[in-house]
């Protein structure tokens, strides 16, 4: 069992039902000690407190059905990495099916004193290099700072993190052509109300990678006691060539290390990134319990059963992705994509009227992922480059470091 879970705590539920269920009751039964329910449109179901938003859930079971339970269904979302089929079929009283969704990633640092350590238990020699190569350049081409806001964080300073968060997921998902439920109006309304009262109980963190006082990473992660859950993660694309998702990770296991966190969780669903560096793979399960007896019971368990038997078939299939990419489409116009070349940097360019821009402004923001690849292959740092827009007319630049420079042209 997870000790004091975050998705079960008082807090979570009261802001999930606040936003999805405002004139629902939310009901207990003795079956599932730590867990509550709220019947669904279908008389008979009830569903999990939080349903599919969260990132994993267990509870303690008395497979007694008593007269609470009678005649009726129980949907359980996310439970992590087991099945109760021996403790639901000692007891005749409730059946219990349990129905693969998504895999599960954790890193288990119990056996692990520092990040050096573990990625010398995880990593090749040459893999270990490229991560260290593209960290210690991050650090040198930019003013980096990591902070893990946990416990205390201004009102002022959350609501500035969440909004360029949702910034960042909204580019980064913009790039992928997919959707992303996160971004959801309701869904990321509950995420931002529910994210700093359990970062004031300790039961939630946002640990945030900046370069000077801009936020250019942000993970939104839920505490149990031992256990890190990551939730939400984004990283700034411009920054793409550093392979910063990669070096937010090694940040978050060095923070796990050092204040004695066991366990880091990247939760459901399937990612690259997640099989290179976790150590321990699980499953996901939705769990259907259901009165024995009662056929109606029987009837809507079954149904359900089949229901999320195709879902998973279909997500095996890869017909999820399609979907998303599919929804996408619309709902946005199709990027246009700006590809660009070097020039040559000559005395005919310098000639030409130069003028500085500010690729931070909105029109030259296309610029960024540019001038980051420019520091990363040359290494020079951000506070020395130069940009500058050459003639009046011409999609030509020129990016001037202190030792290196050269001239960009765009072509839209």
């Amino acid at each position: 069992m997870i000790k004091s879970n975050p998705f079960t705590s008082t807090t979570f539920v009261s802001f999930w039902s606040r936003h999805f269920l405002p004139d629902k009751k939310i009901h207990t039964f003795n079956f599932a000690k730590n867990l509550s329910f709220y019947q669904s449109k279908i008389p008979g179901l009830y569903i999990n407190s939080g349903k599919n938003l969260t990132k994993g859930l267990d509870y303690e079971l008395d497979s007694h059905c008593g007269k609470k339970e009678k005649g009726k269904t129980f949907l359980v979302y996310d439970v992590m990495g087991y099945s109760r089929k021996e403790e639901v079929t000692s007891n005749g009283t409730m059946g219990l099916y349990s129905v693969k969704q998504y895999p599960g990633f954790l890193i288990e640092l119990e056996a692990y004193g520092t990040l050096g350590d573990y990625m010398s238990k995880t990593f090749k020699k040459s893999s270990r290099y490229k991560l260290r190569k593209y960290k210690k350049r991050l650090e040198e081409c930019f003013e980096i700072s990591f902070k893990a806001h946990y416990g205390e964080m201004s009102e002022t300073e959350f609501n500035s993190t969440f909004d360029q968060f949702k910034l960042l997921l909204e580019k980064r998902f913009a790039e992928k052509q997919i959707s992303n439920n996160n971004l959801d109006y309701q869904e990321w309304n509950f995420y931002k109300d529910v994210a700093y009262p359990m970062i004031l109980q300790k039961k939630a963190a946002l640990f945030v990678l900046y370069n000077n006082n801009e936020p250019i990473s942000i993970t939104l992660a839920y505490l149990s006691e031992k256990r890190v859950f990551d939730a939400i993660t984004v990283f700034d694309t411009d920054y793409a060539k550093f392979h910063l998702g990669s070096i937010k990770i090694m940040y978050l296991i060095e923070w796990c290390l050092k204040n004695n966190w066991p366990v880091l969780d990247f939760s459901k669903g399937y990612f690259d990134y997640k099989t290179r560096w976790s150590n321990k793979k699980f499953d996901f399960h939705y769990h259907i319990l259901y009165d024995k007896k009662s056929p109606k019971a029987q009837l809507i368990s079954f149904a359900l059963k089949s229901f999320f038997e195709l879902k998973q078939y279909l997500r095996e299939k890869k017909l999820n992705e399609s979907l998303h990419r599919f929804t996408y489409s619309l709902k946005n116009k199709k990027k246009e994509s700006i590809n660009y070349s070097y020039v040559e940097w000559d005395d005919q360019h310098t000639s030409k009227n130069k003028q500085v821009i500010d690729i931070n402004a909105a029109e030259f923001t296309v610029l960024k992922n540019i001038c980051y690849d420019f520091l990363y292959l040359n290494q020079e740092k951000e506070k020395n480059l130069k940009v500058f827009k050459v003639g009046e007319t011409t999609n030509l630049f020129l990016l001037e470091g202190l030792d290196t420079k050269t001239g960009v042209k765009l072509t839209i």
